[in-house]
């Protein structure tokens, strides 16, 4: 989707740059009940209801409540940032030090012609110094913010939100030091934690509510009829702490009795 290559210094890495994820959505179309027919959306004036052609459709930017700035396509044009080909590395930081909240996208740098050996260096080094790069680069119009990581034997370019997309965790209303937990409560809580905790396996898990919707397509496609069950009930409010972490505690180890004897064939 993208080639060009990693600049650090005066060193060039050539690169392609390949999508890690593909979109597993459900998409739908909005259709008429009455015929099954495709509705189509149309551009009307809010102030005359009438069909405004695509040529007569500008840019605003609302100031206020009816209140707009017109822009017109030529002036964003002149600040698109200039389309470059490198992913420019300003800075390399402690992987550590990046909270995943600014994370967004993730994508694979494939070396390209001429461009292994340096791609090796670079990945092991930045491996070895356990160190993440900061890097600016052009993707279609759009200037992003990027960390560049090694992951496997594959350089992993994700890119970042900047620092004032990300909410300030000050601002929400959280608990403080004022909010007392018990040591009782403390212990329970690790217990419960440590007895939940594994290695991560990502086939582990699924979206079962896509899972879910594909096979109900798959029912209704094949003429079945679909009876709808009733709503599941409210997960009710946590009153006794101290209960609720006990009878979790005692459910998680049950369940893993279960499992060890399955697999033990007992």
């Amino acid at each position: 989707m993208w080639s060009g290559a990693i600049s650090f210094g005066l060193v060039n890495v050539p690169v392609k740059l390949v999508s890690a994820v593909t979109s597993k959505d459900v998409r739908f179309h909005q259709i008429d009940k009455r015929s099954n027919a495709r509705v189509r959306q149309k551009r009307v004036s809010a102030s005359t209801g009438e069909e405004v052609a695509f040529d007569d459709i500008v840019k605003g930017y609302e100031l206020g409540p009816d209140t707009f700035v017109t822009i017109n396509p030529d002036e964003l044009d002149a600040l698109d940032p200039k389309a470059t080909r490198t992913i420019d590395i300003e800075d390399f930081v402690d992987l550590d030090q990046i909270d995943p909240v600014y994370y967004d996208r993730p994508y694979y740098l494939v070396p390209d012609k001429g461009g292994t050996k340096a791609y090796a260096l670079l990945r092991e080094a930045m491996r070895e110094t356990n160190k993440v790069g900061i890097a600016r680069v052009v993707l279609r119009t759009k200037q992003y913010l990027a960390a560049i990581r090694p992951v496997g034997n594959a350089l992993v370019m994700e890119t970042m939100l900047f620092a004032d997309e990300v909410v300030d965790a000050d601002e929400l209303d959280l608990p403080g030091d004022e909010v007392e937990v018990t040591p009782r409560e403390e212990k329970m809580a690790r217990q419960l934690i440590d007895s939940l905790t594994c290695d991560f396996e990502p086939s582990n898990y699924r979206d079962e509510y896509r899972e879910r919707v594909l096979a109900l397509i798959e029912q209704k496609a094949a003429g079945q009829e679909i009876v709808v069950g009733e709503a599941a009930a409210a997960t009710p409010n946590v009153v006794d702490l101290m209960a609720a972490l006990e009878a979790s505690l005692a459910q998680v180890r049950k369940s893993r009795s279960t499992e060890n004897d399955d697999e033990s064939g007992g």
